[in-house]
């Protein structure tokens, strides 16, 4: 095949053939010292950084501090709601036991799905009338806020329409006061009961009750100063509703030097026959 020699102005024939042109080849691309071959990737994030630059560690931070607090809200709400909830204690029907102000965490699984027992303190609802009604809270931001955080569980309920007492009687047993010997009996057996207010002799109050079904005797701890079953007889017998009852008082929690897991004195009951 003819070629053109260095200079010459006739065009060469290829191995294309003749009246062929051969494609024209794109250059060739030479990466820059450093820097990706052709076809690779730029590493995650360096093209949003040179877009965007550098992200404030302020908005991070606070982003952070936001899912806490979402987290906690949420799991605040769930133990409310199916584990533990706080109460306020405003009065003084359970001295000893429970000082006013304190602060407990009650129990949510008892009595569903775990029973009752006889010294249980438990807190249940007021709806019987027991209390006087509560006057009315004046509208504001912070009854919202305070209404807000008891409702996810951060803040004690204290509406004052629920009440603490212990439990004395339960469905079938048969409530006495007193024996000869002053002493309260539960299906003939007479109590001695720890739990009550040392500092007075309790003044005895007559009464004989069967417990029906679905229901429970209650009395407070400081004796002279509780308006408990005994004081509501013409109420419902002075039952308290099981369905009613919003679980069972476990711990103080507040304040501080009164921490205390509550006990129900077994011992107490221990020769209580079986109701029936």
């Amino acid at each position: 095949m003819p070629e053109i020699d260095p200079g010459s102005s006739e065009p060469r024939q290829t191995a294309a053939g003749p009246g062929r042109h051969a494609a024209h080849e794109p250059a060739s691309e030479v990466p820059a010292p450093g820097g990706p071959g052709p076809g690779s990737l730029a590493p995650a994030g360096s093209r949003r950084q040179e877009k965007g630059g550098p992200r404030n560690p302020f908005l991070l931070w606070l982003k952070e501090i936001a899912t806490v607090v979402v987290i906690a809200v949420v799991l605040s709400f769930l133990i409310k709601t199916f584990l533990f909830r706080a109460f306020y204690i405003p009065s003084e029907s359970m001295v000893n036991t429970l000082d006013i102000n304190d602060r407990i965490f009650v129990n949510l699984l008892v009595p569903e799905p775990f029973a009752l027992e006889r010294g249980d303190v438990v807190v249940f609802k007021d709806t019987k009338g027991w209390l006087p009604p509560t006057p009315q809270k004046a509208d504001g931001p912070f009854n919202v806020v305070e209404d807000g955080l008891t409702f996810v569980g951060l803040l004690p309920d204290n509406s004052e329409q629920h009440l603490v007492k212990r439990v004395i009687g339960l469905p079938g047993d048969h409530v006495i006061c007193c024996d000869a010997g002053g002493k309260i009996t539960v299906n003939g057996a007479g109590l001695d009961e720890a739990y009550v207010n040392p500092a007075e002799v309790p003044a005895v109050r007559t009464f004989d009750a069967v417990v029906p079904q679905g229901k429970v005797w209650v009395m407070g701890d400081n004796r002279n100063h509780s308006a408990d079953s005994r004081a509501h007889t013409d109420t419902n017998g002075g039952f308290v509703d099981i369905a009613d009852i919003e679980g069972k008082a476990a711990v103080i929690a507040w304040p501080m030097n009164r921490w205390a897991a509550l006990n129900n004195y077994p011992d107490v009951f221990k020769n209580v026959p079986s109701a029936g």
